[in-house]
């Protein structure tokens, strides 16, 4: 393991707000932030084979839609690299492996799956031009992490102009990037004071150890509370805002998070709590309606246990099953408004606008 990130930070801004400053390729290592333990310890996972960055990504090592779908990038690069000396077809075959095995870690945020065919179309591309496949892929790789933090503070800047002085936000899971942004311009360029709301999101505990880390690391007050709190946290008038990333959209609106993130959008709805989501770059052109997301069903024995591989404790008793959709579906009615790097958009008309501003459909670089 490695002790220094290597990206960039402004007084005020989280650690997380720079995707460079969690992942980088570097003398055939793919080095990740270990999500597990973080912020209590800042200890990177060094990944030397496609598997190892595979099973980084199964085992939560790396976390959120974008960073997992860079790290598989990055895993790509070592799939050419493994192979640089071997016959160019052999060299292709190897590529299209990588890809089949990266494509199968998690299957819901849709970033994985336009980076890694991306990435192996170049890396194929460059083998054609008989150029080196493993430098065009980190070039590629690095251009979309560097567009990624482009599209992070676009969205998180349109969605600072939603948050009010005085807004208290109940977030769930980790709304990753461009939820740093947002905290940054509203509390370090606009002026408000904000209070961040996170819920702890079990197992894995990303709001009580990520979000919160970042709301403090943003100079913004936080108050933890536990996934069963949220209903009496808004029936009480303690929040009043409620923001969330979002893993996949389709194009009709619906929207795929963390799993708990549907029933606390029911809640927000009953109690007129606006939901705001942060979108990146938009809907998933291949993803037309919310019955086209998969669902992520993860180990059982993950809801067994807290903090899941790292530090777990059990918490329930010998004999117990469990059940693990890692993601819920939460359809547009009950969102007020989706943020992207191109602006704010109503759910249910984001098709439309989507289609009217980019003729081809394809929200991604």
């Amino acid at each position: 393991m490695t002790k220094e990130p290597r990206g960039t930070r402004l007084p005020g801004l989280p650690l997380l707000a720079d995707r460079f400053n969690t992942l980088r390729y570097e003398d055939g290592r793919v080095i990740l932030l270990d999500r597990r333990v973080y912020p209590f310890r800042t200890e990177f996972v060094t990944c030397t084979t496609v598997e190892e960055v595979a099973r980084a990504i199964e085992e939560m090592v790396v976390q959120g839609g974008p960073p997992l779908a860079y790290a598989a990038g990055l895993g790509m690069v070592l799939a050419a690299e493994a192979v640089r000396d071997r016959p160019t077809d052999q060299q292709r075959e190897r590529l299209r492996e990588a890809a089949r095995r990266l494509l199968h870690t998690r299957p819901t945020a849709d970033d994985l799956f336009q980076v890694v065919p991306t990435a192996q179309a170049v890396g194929e591309a460059a083998l054609a031009r008989g150029e080196d496949p493993a430098r065009a892929i980190l070039e590629y790789v690095n251009g979309e992490i560097e567009r990624g933090n482009r599209v992070s503070e676009a969205c998180g800047r349109h969605a600072a102009t939603l948050i009010e002085d005085g807004d208290r936000i109940l977030t769930h899971c980790i709304p990753g990037a461009a939820l740093c942004w947002m905290l940054y311009v509203a509390v370090q360029e606009q002026g408000k004071q904000v209070e961040l709301w996170p819920t702890e999101t079990r197992p894995y505990l990303q709001g009580a150890r990520l979000t919160a880390a970042c709301g403090l690391e943003a100079g913004v007050p936080v108050t933890l509370i536990t996934d069963g709190m949220v209903a009496q946290a808004m029936a009480a008038g303690k929040v009043n805002v409620y923001v969330t990333a979002a893993d996949r959209i389709a194009m009709d609106g619906h929207v795929a998070n963390k799993v708990g993130t549907l029933q606390n959008a029911i809640v927000a709805h009953y109690f007129r709590v606006p939901y705001y989501v942060l979108g990146y770059d938009g809907p998933d052109p291949n993803t037309r309606t919310g019955e086209d997301i998969r669902i992520e069903e993860r180990r059982p024995d993950e809801v067994l246990h807290c903090r899941g591989a790292e530090g777990r404790v059990r918490v329930a008793v010998p004999g117990a099953n469990a059940y693990y959709p890692a993601f819920d579906v939460t359809p547009p009615h009950l969102i007020d408004a989706i943020v992207t790097d191109r602006g704010i958009f109503p759910p249910r008309l984001i098709r439309r606008y989507w289609e009217e501003e980019d003729p081809g459909g394809d929200s991604h670089a």
